[in-house]
């Protein structure tokens, strides 16, 4: 370590980065990010998570935050049982480690972080909300109830923002918005895969849907439309990528709509700016979201998108997102949108290009990572 580097390390401003795992997910990899990006605006960061180490092969974010200096520490909560451990281990983590600020992102890390950080004395608590939360109201009163242990919330786009303020009954003075980034050039440049090693036959072409496979994302809902949308789609496959409950059942409703060989099922991939390289179009099918990291991937990536009206995706999409936005469960317009985008090669090849330059503009990580920066020296500055 240079002279330079110790000198600028130990007059960096220390704070934790909290978050309920570290496996490989939208948030899990803007927290990774935003690690890496603090540290060049003055701020020392250690990540810390409620869950256990991820296993090899799901440890990948750790093992780029550790190589990068960053230090991860991990409390080991497995289930709710282990709450009053994991807020003791906390507590004691943070009494130890002295930061000045915590940010939080997902519920149970916000949730559990407010109460450690108080007791802990730790100046200031930002929880990140990245989700309109629709799967009941307990969440929300419980973060409403709490509310006062927090001093700032970060939504990641107004439709969340809107939705905490009308729903969540969060104070509006103490909401910022700070959209996700995206790296640009690396889904730009990435190297297309091979479509065959997704098990795409040769000569046919790819759609691609990314996400968990759950109840949110809707991806079985996608696979019951699939017949409709394969006969107007003769040359396209639908590829899916990620993992989820859902798993099972998508592969059962192909194999009984008899679409199994044109439905794909490749889980979890780290190498998703060439997936989406290889492929023509991006469906998200979900009935909620709060700004869908997928698709401003696939825009840096150039694709075109199909979406369903969620939180935060018209933000991303800007002035090009009536030609890409369906009302929620509306699989006749996904379809017909998803024809008129891939039917029409010019009009797909211009919204594509239209959503990378949008990507570039309005959504980098440097713009995120100052957003952050400047958020955080402002709440310290008023301490």
């Amino acid at each position: 370590m240079t002279a330079d580097l110790v000198s600028s390390t130990a007059a960096a401003t220390p704070i934790a980065l909290l978050i309920t795992g570290l496996e490989m997910g939208g948030a899990e990899q803007a927290l990774t990010n935003l690690a890496l990006g603090l540290r060049e605006r003055g701020f020392l960061s250690k990540v810390y998570a409620l869950r256990p180490r991820p296993t090899a092969g799901e440890d990948r974010l750790v093992e780029r935050l550790e190589s990068a200096g960053i230090a991860c520490e991990f409390f080991g909560a497995r289930s709710a049982l282990d709450a009053p451990g994991t807020l003791r281990r906390m507590t004691a983590a943070w009494r130890r480690d002295r930061p000045l600020l915590v940010q939080s992102f997902l519920h149970h890390a916000n949730l559990l972080g407010r109460f450690a950080a108080r007791r802990a004395g730790v100046a200031r608590m930002v929880c990140g909300i990245r989700v309109a939360e629709r799967r009941g109201r307990t969440r929300l009163w419980l973060d409403r109830v709490t509310s006062d242990r927090v001093d700032h919330y970060v939504c990641v786009s107004q439709d969340v923002a809107e939705f905490s303020r009308r729903e969540g009954g969060l104070p509006a003075d103490r909401i910022s918005v700070i959209p996700n980034g995206v790296d640009v050039e690396r889904f730009a440049q990435a190297t297309p895969i091979d479509l065959a090693e997704l098990g795409v036959a040769a000569g046919r072409r790819a759609i691609v849907c990314v996400g968990r496979l759950d109840e949110q994302k809707r991806s079985s809902w996608l696979v019951v439309h699939a017949p409709s949308l394969f006969e107007r789609l003769p040359q396209h496959d639908l590829v899916f990528v990620g993992d989820g409950p859902q798993r099972r059942i998508i592969y059962d409703l192909s194999k009984q709509l008899g679409v199994a060989d044109r439905v794909h099922l490749v889980g979890r991939r780290d190498d998703i700016p060439r997936v989406l390289r290889a492929c023509d179009l991006l469906i998200l099918p979900s009935a909620w979201e709060g700004m869908p990291n997928v698709v401003l991937e696939a825009m840096a990536a150039g694709l075109p998108v199909v979406a369903t009206q969620v939180e935060g995706v018209r933000e991303l999409l800007g002035p090009r997102a009536d030609e890409q936005v369906i009302a929620v469960g509306d699989w006749r317009t996904l379809i017909s949108r998803a024809f008129a985008l891939l039917g029409d090669s010019p009009s797909a090849g211009d919204v594509g290009a239209e959503n990378q330059r949008r990507a570039r503009e309005f959504f980098s990580l440097s713009a995120m990572f100052d957003a952050y920066a400047e958020l955080y020296r402002r709440l310290l500055a008023a301490r």
